[in-house]
């Protein structure tokens, strides 16, 4: 019989399924819409653009928003409708078995290399910052981190470091945003002072 401890981490996943499947979902459908609304007219200027820094017009323009041949947004479509999906399942009471929690993990970690490449091109390369972008962020790694503790907990080998995690994996979420912010500070280091001075 399980111990409370040792239900943690699957307690845990299902609400940041759900959460981040929908905040990514939300982004992505809104990324889609300004892309379409972009294709129908050229001069149309998407509603996320703010300023020459916080703008998702010059990242929707560039070469690594379209990187596989097609608008990154619907790869989040997909993906983050099936982590939406699997939230609400696992919410019912759902437990996955392995090949299933292996997927999600294979899922969630591409995910997460693939946006922080993109956040290394936003900052680095494009010189712009997406808005609906930052949000796919903020869902990703949360959901990296508790996908990854749910798999650690399925093998007796790393269930007693993956129930020591469970116990600190908000501050690895929280460590990690600031980790970002902190890039995205530097990045734009002039930007940001010039809105001050």
């Amino acid at each position: 019989m399980s111990t409370v401890d040792d239900r943690t981490p699957a307690r845990k996943l299902g609400p940041v399924c759900l959460a981040g499947g929908i905040v990514g979902l939300v982004a992505s459908i809104a990324l889609t819409l300004e892309k379409l609304a972009t294709l129908a007219d050229p001069g149309y200027v998407p509603s996320c653009s703010l300023s020459p820094v916080v703008t998702c017009g010059t990242v929707m323009a560039s070469p690594q928003a379209a990187v596989f041949g097609f608008p990154n947004p619907l790869l989040g479509i997909g993906g983050f409708a099936v982590v939406t999906t699997i939230g609400v399942i696992m919410l019912s009471g759902f437990r996955p078995p392995r090949w299933f929690q292996w997927g999600l993990q294979a899922g969630v970690t591409f995910g997460v290399v693939f946006v922080h490449w993109l956040v290394m091109a936003s900052l680095y390369d494009i010189r712009a910052l997406c808005p609906y972008c930052l949000f796919v962020w903020i869902a990703m790694i949360p959901l990296f981190v508790c996908t990854t503790i749910e798999t650690l907990h399925g093998y007796a080998g790393t269930r007693r470091s993956a129930t020591a995690l469970t116990r600190v994996d908000a501050a690895i979420v929280a460590v990690w945003y600031v980790l970002i912010a902190g890039a995205v500070l530097h990045a734009f280091w002039n930007y940001w002072v010039s809105l001050v001075n």
